[in-house]
């Protein structure tokens, strides 16, 4: 490298080297910029990007953060809040900001540089902010709970219209505004309207969280939206998770069919307005408001959809001056007895749009309209009906075999929305408080057919940013790839739900236990589990229970929670957090909750088999095995549920002591690890014979068996062949569910069977993802047989639950990228990386990245009979492992050498799979002579 360039345009000895690295992508608890931060000590971190992306083997030394109050304009002042000074550390995330206690309100800058292992010092990092929250009830200058005054029906439940709610207010006309920061929230979900717009791209916040216990809020800069002179301030409310349908309402016994928390969305905000001249203003929500039930919006709920009258739209009315003496003056209600808590994730927003593809009339007025991909959200139209005819929008995933929607498999939830034209022009309809899981929509009620132009699909999920790409030399991985995504997409509504479609959409826990891994690579998803493990502690059971779906509206203590593998995500889902983003504050937070839910096992389960008090009792939910299918096997049975339960208690009890470990309890991971060898033992001499045979001798269990170590070494080799002769009666087919999937994946491959593994991904007939893609599968179907050609009923299955876009057997995503691509983290964070590659017959070639906290991984493999090419780029300040199929290193090339010749390749050593190379960061492209001659 070399040394820098003197005025006079000679090196000197004594100059300093260039900087190699430079710090982006800069963020604050996970986010970029955040205007609500309610933690006292935020973390900060950031990306390493290499100034010549030539280099290799870069790494950070030192870093230094400086922190600094902004200006009311949100610039930063000369003052410094607090200056780390130069730290010796390669850390480059989770570290704490270690200035004063900032008070609520205050924004402040900050900036980081960095020496490189080479000497060099980066330039500062552009400048970004963070500002704090409104933590306690004071900073929120007296804002008061509000709502529209008209009583609900003492009787019946059925949904009210949206309160609207507004309030004038001006400024002197001699002020200019320098900064001003709306922060807003409801019981229910809310839309914040200013002069005429509408306040931030957030979608039903403040978003589902037990609202006993925490309610959610949102801050919006609103600088540019206000002016001197009058002003008004607005919202709109909508019955959401709080006093709508929510998940399985009606369903449990003597519950009301919806309002599970109460029965009408109230509203809380303050605005806070920051003049040039020093001074300010606030203006909260009070007694002075006026709301009234009379606006277009009739009803809007989660699952049934929205109906809307254009001939009740107010022209004006969130604009200063509009005339609301027909109004009521707001109700001021008792404030929730939950916390209110900054929103700590990326809101829901609109994050795409889809065209349609085709629009089909299978009834003379009745419109089909197929978006070409199974989608969460719902639609924007253009239209043209009849004055005062409701046009109806009713929303489906699949169609029945005559071309109409097949909306069975949704059970209660109506999925429909309703528009009624002011007049015979053509309107625009878009619905505010509500969404859909669909890929067709009908449309009745208009008076020509639309055009295909007229409708846009609206993409919305919680928007944490995607990080992962795949892709391949066979079309249908691809596929299977995006399926997997859009699913996950249409699965993350500010908790992390089962379904999109049908009465339910609740965070079941089983669920997300099994695509976490998945879901951490397709989207960056720190800042989303930092929100939702909190919700599995809200939802836990008075004695250690953690609930079969978070958050758990139905009393835990009474039903819906205890069971292995559901409860258990309340520990392995925090510990796949601290797997991908080296997070020991949400180990550190989920630790007292993961104790007590081991304790509670073993409270009732003295003997480490956990054969009493598991609940619903799952199992391997919907495990092929089980399936009713012409040629199956009829003696097909899934996994014992007592051995599957003790295999997730054993795996929860050994995390649980890794935990401890990890966060300094000592004496806590002494114990737990001897209760998981206990557990352990106690499995083997109950359930696993002296031939190696598992109770229930299912591909499943010996699977998951070998995932969770639980066999001793000797009877390892038994259980991969009794798992391979599983295969037999089910014709070579698979007959996991969704636990064991992944893990038969994993296995497979693990343990020299990778051409099976690569055989089941590429199989094609029932049960497996290429016969869903071949029916028609956008995303991933709830169940094996979600759809069978030549069955009754159209094909469906049991419309009693059978939802086509579920990711749970989607995990298979984990496998291809972490198997099959070879990115996994060696450390926690992906401070080390392995790329460990596994190529397999059907696929030529396989690419892929993956965004980790410490910058992009990619990989690119490419196999033929004379040699196989890896392209690997590791990101600065990591050091990868990278295993290749090479007998000796003299058949791997580098830079067009042998890799011995290569500084920049350390510890060479065998490898079970060939040989494993230690490198440092940057792009390297390695080449093997798949014919080799041994040395």
């Amino acid at each position: 490298m070399l040394a820098n360039i003197s005025p006079g345009g000679i090196a000197k000895a004594t100059d300093p080297p260039p900087p190699a690295l430079t710090a982006a992508h800069l963020r604050c608890e996970y986010l970029e910029n955040p205007l609500a931060v309610d933690v006292d000590h935020p973390r900060l971190s950031w990306e390493l990007q290499a100034i010549d992306p030539t280099s290799r083997g870069l790494g950070q030394a030192d870093y230094q953060i400086v922190v600094k109050p902004c200006t009311d304009a949100g610039k930063p002042s000369a003052k410094e809040l607090w200056d780390s000074g130069w730290v010796h550390s390669s850390r480059t995330n989770q570290i704490e900001y270690a200035g004063p206690v900032l008070p609520p309100g205050q924004c402040v800058v900050w900036q980081v540089r960095v020496r490189d292992n080479a000497g060099g010092t980066s330039a500062w990092s552009k400048p970004a902010s963070w500002s704090t929250g409104l933590r306690t009830a004071e900073p929120w200058s007296g804002a008061r709970w509000i709502g529209d005054p008209t009583p609900p029906p003492k009787d019946g439940f059925e949904p009210l219209p949206a309160p609207m709610l507004r309030r004038d207010f001006s400024f002197p006309k001699d002020k200019r505004i320098e900064r001003a920061i709306a922060y807003a929230s409801a019981l229910g979900v809310y839309e914040l309207r200013i002069n005429g717009h509408r306040i931030g791209d957030h979608e039903l916040a403040p978003e589902w969280t037990d609202y006993t216990k925490r309610v959610q809020y949102q801050a919006y800069d609103v600088t540019d939206t206000l002016r001197a002179g009058d002003n008004c301030i607005g919202a709109i409310l909508g019955d959401g998770w709080y006093a709508g349908k929510i998940g399985l309402t009606g369903i449990v016994p003597k519950g009301p069919p919806r309002a599970i928390y109460g029965r009408q969305p109230r509203l809380l905000a303050c605005l806070k307005v920051f003049f040039t001249d020093g001074t300010g203003a606030t203006v909260v929500t009070d007694g002075s408001w006026r709301a009234t039930l009379e606006g277009p919006i009739r009803t809007a709920d989660i699952m049934d959809g929205e109906t809307y009258d254009a001939r009740r739209e107010m022209p004006g009315w969130d604009e200063p001056g509009f005339d609301a003496s027909a109004w009521k003056p707001a109700l001021i209600a008792e404030p929730p007895k939950a916390s209110l808590i900054a929103q700590p994730d990326e809101p829901i927003r609109v994050n795409r749009e889809i065209k349609p593809i085709a629009i089909t009339e299978p009834h003379p007025g009745v419109y089909v309209v197929d978006m070409g991909q199974n989608m969460v959200g719902w639609c924007r139209i253009r239209l043209v009906g009849s004055t005062g005819r409701p046009i109806t929008l009713r929303h489906a995933e699949v169609l029945n075999p005559d071309g109409t929607i097949y909306t069975a498999n949704l059970r209660g939830a109506h999925q429909t929305d309703r528009c009624t034209p002011a007049s015979e022009a053509e309107f625009v309809f878009e619905p505010r408080f509500t969404y859909h899981g669909f890929r067709y929509v009908e449309i009745t009620g208009v008076r020509v057919k639309p055009a295909l132009d007229a409708i846009v699909g609206r993409v919305a999920n919680s928007s944490a940013p995607e990080v992962g790409a795949f892709e391949c030399s066979e079309p249908m991985l691809n596929r299977l790839w995006q399926n997997i995504l859009w699913t996950q997409r249409g699965n993350l509504m500010g908790v992390p739900t089962d379904c999109p479609q049908r009465d339910e959409r609740c965070g079941w826990m089983g669920d997300i236990l099994a695509f976490a891994p998945t879901a951490c690579f397709n989207m960056d998803m720190a800042a989303f589990l930092t929100k939702w493990v909190p919700d599995t502690r809200d939802a836990q059971a008075a004695d250690g229970r953690f609930a079969d779906f978070s958050p758990q509206p139905y009393d835990p203590n009474v039903r819906f929670s205890g069971v292995p593998a559901w409860g258990d995500a309340g520990v392995f889902v925090p510990w796949t957090a601290y797997r991908f983003y080296g997070d020991t504050r949400i180990l550190a937070g989920q630790y007292p909750a993961a104790v007590r839910w081991i304790e509670y096992i073993l409270a009732h389960n003295p003997d480490h088999l956990w054969t009493h008090s598991r609940g619903n009792d799952y199992g391997d939910w919907l495990n092929a095995d089980t399936l009713k299918l012409a040629g199956w096997p009829a003696t097909g049975a899934e996994v014992p549920k007592r051995v599957f339960a003790t295999m997730f208690f054993y795996r929860s009890t050994q995390i649980v002591a890794d935990m401890a470990r990890i966060l300094g309890h000592d004496e806590d991971a002494r114990r737990y690890a001897a209760q998981a060898d206990a557990i352990r033992e106690a499995f083997n001499k109950a359930y696993v014979s002296p031939e190696g045979v598992i109770e229930g001798d299912t591909q499943a269990g010996y699977a998951l068996a070998l995932q969770f170590g639980l066999l001793p070494e000797k009877l390892q080799p038994i259980a991969v062949d009794r798992m391979l002769a599983r295969f037999k009666p089910y014709d070579g087919q698979i007959s996991t569910g969704f636990h064991s999937t992944l893990p038969l994946m994993e296995q497979l491959s693990g343990r020299d069977h990778n051409d099976d593994a690569y055989r089941l991904l590429l199989n094609r007939r029932m049960p497996s993802w290429g016969y869903e893609i071949d029916h028609g599968a956008t995303t991933v179907w709830e169940r094996w047989d979600g759809y069978v050609e030549g069955r009754g009923q159209g094909g469906f299955q049991d419309p009693g639950m059978n939802s086509f876009a579920h990711y749970a057997i989607g995990a298979v995503g984990e496998w291809m990228y972490s198997t099959m691509l070879g990115i996994r983290p060696g450390a926690p964070g992906f401070e080390t990386i392995i790329i460990h590659p596994h190529p397999g017959p059907g696929v030529r070639w396989a690419q892929g990245s993956y965004r980790s906290i410490r910058g992009p991984i990619t990989c690119r493999w490419e196999q033929d009979p004379r040699e196989f090419r890896l392209s690997v780029h590791i990101p600065p300040n990591t050091t990868a492992r990278i295993v290749l199929p090479a007998k000796t290193a003299a058949g791997v090339h580098l830079d067009n050498a042998p890799i011995g010749n290569s500084k920049d390749v350390t510890h060479v050593e065998p490898h079970a799979d060939g040989l494993s190379l230690q490198v440092g960061s940057g792009a390297y492209t390695f080449v093997v002579r798949q014919s080799q001659e041994p040395e």
